[in-house]
This record gives structure tokens, C-alpha cells and sequence, in this order.
């Protein structure tokens, strides 16, 4: 999968044959939704950008604090726990 970066903010790329555009979202945010589309990549990033400070503004017009994205996680597991995960397939 493709991604794109603005101010922190990090927003997927898919395409979707039944809209036939570029589709994404605002990756991490629990509670917010930032949805953007485009014809082409340039109109996609154009209107992801345009989401994020969009995000902005009506957070301060609000009077609170933009979410910041939830970072990743990467664990190790003991080998016994990755089988017990397998088992379940």
C-alpha cells in the first residue's frame, strides 16, 4: 500500500473501481475521521493536505487540541505465542 505524509499526519492511497478515484483516509486517530478522493495522485494529495488543515482549523475554532496520530507498535513474542496465534488458522 501507498502513503502520504502531511505535517505528522500520515493517509492511505487506494483506488476504487466503483467511484473511479483515488480514495484515503487519515491513518491513527482514534476519534477523528479525515476522509480525502481525487482524479489522480496530484488531486488526491491536494485534497488529503487540504483535510489536515481543515483538521486544524476546526480544532481551534473548537478550542482544542489537534490528535496527534497513534504511532506503531512493533513487539516481540516469545515462539510459543506465535504458535498459539498460528493454531488458529
Amino acid at each position: 500500500m501507498n502513503y502520504l505524509h502531511y505535517k505528522g499526519y500520515t493517509g492511505s492511497v487506494k483506488y476504487s473501481e466503483a467511484d473511479g478515484c483515488f480514495v484515503g483516509k487519515v491513518l491513527g486517530l482514534k476519534h477523528d475521521l479525515i476522509l480525502y478522493e481525487g482524479n489522480d495522485i496530484d488531486e488526491l494529495r491536494a485534497d488529503f493536505e487540504d483535510g489536515i488543515e481543515s483538521y486544524f482549523e476546526c480544532c481551534e475554532e473548537l478550542g482544542i487540541a489537534p490528535r496527534k496520530p497513534a504511532a506503531s507498535l512493533n513487539v516481540s513474542v516469545p515462539v510459543e505465542a506465535h504458535e498459539q496465534i498460528y493454531a488458529f488458522d
